[in-house]
């Protein structure tokens, strides 16, 4: 791609990050997610293989239907409140069209259907945008709205999500796919504390992308896009590996890493809530996210399954790290030990 047509694409998704987060009115956040949604379609598309176009397609009919259904919600509750006003959001019929409309913009179970595919059309780049970025403006909207919305609907939505991530991971051996999963059981974490402490649900939010992006990087330095290929990743850069599999029993919320803290954090605010019976089903289903982390970490370090197929093994080459790719890695994995400053983030 052009690096000036790149430039303008990655602008604009900055800025409608920016318009949709900082907007009180639902039309100007409403644009912000359209300027999200045109800036990112080129940037899947643009290795012009037919599963990207695909991707693509599948991507942007997706984001106008939830687009649609939000300003349907908006343009609902200003008929019978006279409100545009994006925390002025009562009436119950807008309330669970905006809730269908951030659930399909996120990939909340049961509107998830899209997004695996997607992320598997697309560069590993572009998952890292998807799967991060892209997310963060529906997320402010549901803690603008969090209030209003209904808690038994986003506390069935969030077990089912933590449920079919786990789930559906297990049999995947494409990387974006698996990663695309844990996506999705990470949003039912961030979905079952929205209603009761919303700083958790960003908290949880930022601590998730920046393990993700870590491991995203990681993967794109070794060129890594399935688990036949992962075998062998140790043979490229030994220290990088190492590395990854300690970011990946960070994101699946292994103790004494940065990834425990937002879990534990949510199971004990939850207790406090009287949700003890939500706590415990979210705590025991989140071992099934565990089990293809695990496997992951024991293909990027272990290398060599039992009954392996054949495949080419690659020789060491003496690659750099990015000092990026090493600061997300060793954030990801030390910053438990900073919770009390981290919790008194306003």
């Amino acid at each position: 791609m052009n690096p000036q047509a790149k430039l303008i694409f990655s602008t604009s998704l900055l800025l409608g990050t920016t318009v949709t987060i900082s907007s009180n009115h639902w039309m100007m956040a409403w644009t912000g997610l359209e300027i999200n949604t045109l800036s990112i379609l080129p940037l899947i598309s643009k290795s012009h293989h037919p599963r990207a176009i695909e991707a693509s397609t599948k991507y942007f009919l997706v984001q106008a239907t939830a687009s649609t259904l939000l300003l349907f919600s908006s343009m609902t509750n200003a008929w019978y409140t006279g409100q545009w006003d994006i925390t002025q959001l009562s009436h119950p019929v807008s309330c669970m069209l905006l809730t269908t409309a951030i659930s399909m913009k996120l990939g909340l179970v049961p509107f998830h259907f899209w997004f695996p595919e997607v992320l598997q059309g697309s560069s590993l780049m572009t998952s890292l945008l998807l799967a991060t970025m892209m997310k963060f403006p529906p997320t402010i909207l549901l803690l603008l709205t969090s209030p209003s919305l209904n808690p038994t609907l986003l506390l069935m939505m969030a077990i089912a999500s933590a449920a079919l991530g786990g789930w559906m991971g297990l049999n995947q051996t494409q990387i974006r796919k698996i990663m695309a999963f844990s996506s999705i059981s990470h949003l039912g974490w961030m979905t079952i504390i929205l209603i009761y402490s919303p700083k958790l649900t960003l908290i949880t939010f930022y601590l998730y992308s920046l393990t993700t992006a870590a491991i995203f990087c990681a993967l794109n330095c070794t060129n890594t896009l399935k688990l036949s290929t992962l075998m062998t990743a140790w043979s490229k850069i030994p220290t990088l590996t190492a590395a990854l599999m300690l970011t990946l029993l960070s994101l699946a919320g292994l103790p004494p890493l940065t990834g425990f803290l937002p879990k534990w954090l949510i199971i004990q605010e939850l207790t406090k809530q009287g949700l003890t019976t939500a706590a415990t089903t979210i705590a025991l289903l989140s071992l099934l996210g565990l089990f293809f982390y695990l496997r992951l970490a024991y293909c990027a370090t272990i290398t060599l399954p039992p009954n392996s197929v054949n495949h080419m093994k690659q020789w060491q080459i003496n690659k750099t790290i990015s000092t990026l790719t090493s600061t997300l890695i060793l954030l990801s994995i030390v910053l438990l030990p900073m919770s009390p400053t981290i919790l008194t983030i306003p």
